[in-house]
C-alpha cells in the first residue's frame, strides 16, 4: 500500500517535516550520488510561489548532508519561457544560496535517449538524471492550465534540457496527448522520494497564477501516481479525471485509488480552491501562447563572423554535437539541436546569438 505523508509546516519549521519525511521513506545515501530537484519554472521572487520556496530546498539539502552522500547535485531545467537562464533562475528565486553550494547547470550535459515514437522518437535528457544513484524530487503545490495540477508527475518534466519541451508541447497537440506525453517523460527515471512544497500554494490557472492559497502542509511520498492523487483531491479534484494519473497507472506507476493509500495525517480538501478548466483547452488555443512555443522551437544558434575566432568552445561544449566547423565558423544541424544556449552561454567572445 502507498504511503503518502501529510504534516504541518512552515518555511521557519520546515526541517522538522523534511526530516519526518526521511524517517518515513529511508533512503541509503551513503557514498551515493544525490540529485535534489526543485521546480524552477523560471526566474521569478520566491513570493510569487511559482518555484519550490528556497527553504524547503535548504532543509532538504542539509539533512542528505547528514547522510554520508559521495556527491549532491541540485539542479533543473527552466521551464518554456527561460531557456539559457538557468543559473539566473536559480539566483532570482533564492535556490541558488539554498544549494548550499551543490547547484549545477545540468542542462549542459545530456544523452539522447529513445522515446515513444508516437510523440518523437528520441529525446535527450540531462546526464546527471540517468547516473544518479538517488533523486529527490521537489515540486510545488501548483495547478496547471493544461495538467490542471502540477505535483510529483509534472515536476519530471524538467529533466529535459532545452527547446525540446516546447517541440513535445507541439507535438503532443491536445491536451490529453500532453497528460500522456508527461508519464513517458517520468518514465524515463522515475525519482525515489517525492517532498512537496505546500506551505504556500497556487490556484486559478497556473503554474504562474498570482492566485495563492496559505495552506501550511508538507506532502511526502516514495510513490508519485498516489500522492498526485492526494494533491488533486486537496484542491477539490477527483483524480481519476486526470487523464495522467490514469495512464500512469495503466502504465504500472502506481494508483490513484486513496482507499488503497495510507494516509499519514489528515487529508482535507481546501475549500474553494479554484481550479483551471479540466480541457486544458484554455491553453491550447491561446494563440500567444502557442506562438511563444513555436518560436522557442524554431531558435538555432548563430555565429557572429565579426566576433568569432573559430576556437570551436562551443562545438566541444555542444552537449548533443549538434555544431561543427564549417569555413571556420560554426554550423548547427537543426535537426539535433536542442536550443539548451549551451553555446551561447560558454562563447568567450560572446559571438552566438539565437534567432
Amino acid at each position: 500500500m502507498h504511503r503518502i505523508m501529510i504534516t504541518a509546516a512552515t518555511y521557519e519549521n520546515v526541517r522538522q517535516a523534511v526530516d519526518y519525511a526521511f524517517q518515513l521513506f529511508p533512503l541509503e545515501l551513503r557514498e551515493k550520488t544525490i540529485l535534489i530537484k526543485p521546480n524552477v519554472l523560471r526566474a521569478a521572487n520566491q513570493e510569487e510561489a511559482i518555484t519550490t520556496h528556497p527553504s524547503v530546498l535548504r532543509a532538504v539539502v542539509e539533512k542528505v548532508r547528514t547522510m554520508d552522500p559521495g556527491s549532491i547535485i541540485v539542479g533543473d531545467n527552466p521551464g518554456i519561457f527561460g531557456y539559457g537562464e538557468n543559473e539566473e533562475s536559480f539566483k532570482k528565486t533564492g535556490l541558488m544560496e539554498a544549494s548550499l553550494g551543490y547547484y549545477q547547470n545540468i542542462g549542459n550535459d545530456s544523452q539522447k535517449v529513445d522515446f515513444n515514437p508516437d510523440f518523437v522518437s528520441s529525446v535527450s535528457l540531462s546526464r546527471t538524471v540517468m547516473e544518479a544513484d538517488i533523486i529527490i524530487s521537489l515540486p510545488k503545490f501548483k495547478t496547471h492550465g493544461l495538467t490542471v495540477i502540477t505535483g510529483a508527475i509534472k515536476n519530471s518534466y524538467g529533466f529535459l534540457p532545452g527547446a525540446q519541451k516546447a517541440k513535445l508541447h507541439k507535438a503532443a497537440g491536445t491536451p490529453e496527448r500532453f497528460h500522456e506525453m508527461l508519464v513517458e517523460v517520468f518514465q524515463l527515471r522515475v525519482p525515489d522520494l517525492f517532498i512537496v512544497d505546500a506551505v504556500v500554494g497556487m490556484e486559478g490557472n497556473g503554474p504562474a497564477s498570482p492566485d495563492l492559497r496559505d495552506i501550511g502542509l508538507i506532502l511526502a511520498s516514495d510513490n508519485a501516481v498516489a500522492l498526485d492523487a492526494v494533491i488533486a483531491t486537496m484542491m477539490g479534484c477527483e483524480p481519476g479525471r486526470l487523464r495522467f494519473l490514469q495512464k500512469a497507472k495503466e502504465a504500472g506507476l502506481g494508483d490513484y485509488d486513496l482507499s488503497k493509500v495510507e494516509i499519514i495525517g489528515e487529508l482535507k480538501r481546501i475549500p474553494d480552491f479554484k481550479l483551471p478548466p479540466f480541457s486544458g483547452e484554455a491553453n491550447i488555443s491561446n494563440e500567444a501562447l502557442q506562438e511563444m512555443i513555436h518560436k522557442r522551437t524554431i531558435l538555432r544558434p548563430q555565429p557572429d563572423p565579426e566576433l568569432c575566432t573559430g576556437c570551436a568552445t562551443c562545438i566541444d561544449q555542444c552537449p548533443v554535437s549538434a555544431l561543427s566547423m564549417i569555413d571556420n565558423l560554426p554550423q548547427v544541424d537543426a535537426d539535433v539541436c536542442i536550443t539548451c544556449f549551451c553555446c551561447q552561454e560558454i562563447c568567450p567572445e560572446k559571438a552566438i546569438t539565437l534567432r
